[in-house]
């Protein structure tokens, strides 16, 4: 058995086609997300990769979405999604394919 904690990896993404990495592969990526309430994310949108991200704590908007606890919402490629914290909040986040730089931000924003 090996034994981590999330805060050893970058932003709590923990497999993926980077380092340090538990699982380094091309094919997806996962994250574990905690956020204080109001934290924020600026509007960005990913080149290739389809973004899904599972509430398991808490209530966030997510382009502009209100998401809660259990609500699941999929960002498909070039769709921009900003990110805010109404509550403290937890989330998963899977992207598939892991292509590093696939995230843009919105200029201007």
């Amino acid at each position: 058995m090996y034994k981590y904690r999330i805060n050893e990896f970058v932003n709590g993404w923990f497999i993926g086609n980077f380092e340090p990495s538990i699982l380094k592969t091309s094919s997806f990526e996962i994250a574990f997300k905690e956020f204080k309430k109001g934290s924020n994310e600026q509007n960005h949108f990913q080149l290739t990769a389809v973004e899904i991200t599972l509430v398991i704590e808490g209530q966030i908007l997510l382009g502009g979405e209100l998401l809660v606890k259990g609500e699941i919402a999929i960002i498909e490629p070039l769709e921009q999604a900003d990110f805010f914290a109404i509550t403290d909040a937890a989330v998963v986040c899977i992207k598939f394919p892991s292509i590093p730089n696939d995230k843009c931000a919105v200029q201007g924003e």
